[in-house]
């Protein structure tokens, strides 16, 4: 069998290598003209644990290659970045670019599957796509949609051993699809449609974003009442029935902070926990961003100078390099443009270098800082010494006691 996966980013470069190193010949398709240079050079372009080794070994042995362009296969993935537009609706344009490149290809027994997560009815559009340029398919190929659910750092892992959902058009779509996915997945593969599967994805996410706007809204109230967050968080979940999530600067990746809106779009009057839980992690952001800028007025009225500041961290969780929608980033960006001058020392041991921010070793921004920033729990951070000669703002339990 030969696949085609259009998108080697964060998800779909893993699932390709995944799916070479069990036999299936592979074509890795991205716009990114480095990107692809970089995977035929049997080289990384992203941090994933482990990964480096099996791309070398499928690019060396010839199951995987990579190119601008798509080329006939037995299966299409299209596992594309889906964004949202400046108001908070969800962006499918890159999902149907994907599409449109790949409806010349197609052929009778092929199976298309999207694996970006989508707003319920993508499958459905794309179909109609499909079918309006190729009327000669309907009922000739298998569509299905089956959405990734992995943790980056573990993805390896996960992409093997976790559950999939599978929502297929017909039940011979869901059929085909499950095929192609036990070659590889040790997970159970539960049968759906493609609608309950598209909203099954968004509910995932949309969970997460609720129980960690109650973390946060928690930080918030401990602030105020001069709690603990963490050790009140700690001693609550010693409830058998309870488990209060670790609060943060609030929620990025392109996942959790971007999945919510794809259901508050579609359905604003029934989505009232999840629209408001979306309001609170995006505040708990720029109240971060408020608290730094306080400590930073505060410093200068008692020191007479401006202090030097470390912002720990730009990545949207711990010990990755993925910035997208990362709250660290927003922070970071709205300190800067208020600081009228100050010492801002940016660190992301993760990243080599960044094309906004210029980044400082983390031992030497935390040696030099006068104010020491954590946005992100990065496990090199938690190695710092605590100095109570500095002032110390931890947004992600760093120092947790």
């Amino acid at each position: 069998m030969k696949a085609c996966f259009m998108g080697l980013g964060y998800i779909g470069l893993p699932t390709a290598i995944i799916a070479a190193k069990h036999g299936i010949q592979i074509i890795g398709v991205d716009i990114n003209p480095k990107v692809v240079e970089m995977t035929n050079q049997g080289e990384l372009h992203i941090i994933e644990p482990g990964m480096q080794e099996l791309l070398q070994e499928v690019v060396t042995t010839g199951q995987l290659k990579a190119s601008t362009t798509p080329e006939v296969s037995d299966a299409y993935f299209m596992v594309v970045p889906t964004p949202f537009k400046g108001n908070h609706e969800p962006d499918i344009s890159y999902v149907e670019a994907a599409t449109r490149a790949v409806i010349p290809l197609l052929k009778e027994g092929d199976l298309y599957v999207i694996e970006s997560t989508s707003p319920v009815g993508t499958t459905d559009k794309m179909c109609d796509l499909i079918f309006g340029l190729r009327p000669e398919l309907r009922d000739k190929i298998y569509i299905a949609y089956c959405p990734e659910r992995v943790l980056p750092g573990n993805v390896i892992y996960e992409l093997v051993h976790n559950d999939r959902v599978i929502g297929g058009l017909n039940e011979a779509s869901t059929d085909k699809a499950i095929e192609f996915y036990s070659k590889f997945v040790q997970g159970t593969l539960h049968r759906t449609n493609c609608k309950t599967a598209e909203m099954c994805k968004l509910t995932e996410n949309s969970s997460r974003d609720v129980q960690i706007a109650f973390a946060n809204e928690l930080s918030l109230i401990c602030d105020k009442a001069g709690i603990n967050v963490w050790e009140l968080i700690n001693l609550a979940n010693k409830h058998p029935r309870v488990n209060i999530l670790q609060p943060g600067c609030g929620v990025g990746g392109h996942c959790i902070a971007v999945d919510p809106y794809f259901i508050t779009a579609e359905f604003p009057m029934e989505s009232k926990i999840i629209s408001t839980a979306r309001e609170i992690n995006n505040y708990k952001a720029f109240w971060c961003a408020e608290k730094v800028q306080n400590a930073m007025l505060k410093f200068e009225l008692e020191y007479h100078r401006k202090p030097i500041i470390a912002m720990m961290g730009l990545a949207f969780k711990p010990d990755i390099d993925d910035l997208r929608e990362a709250p660290a980033k927003y922070i970071t960006t709205k300190v800067m443009q208020s600081c009228n001058n100050a010492d801002i020392l940016v660190v992301e041991p993760n990243v080599q270098e960044h094309n906004v921010f210029k980044l400082t070793d983390y031992k030497e921004a935390y040696e030099k800082a006068d104010i020491v920033v954590f946005l992100v729990a990065h496990s090199v951070f938690k190695s710092l010494p605590h100095n109570d000669r500095k002032v110390i703002l931890d947004f992600c339990g760093i120092y947790k006691k």
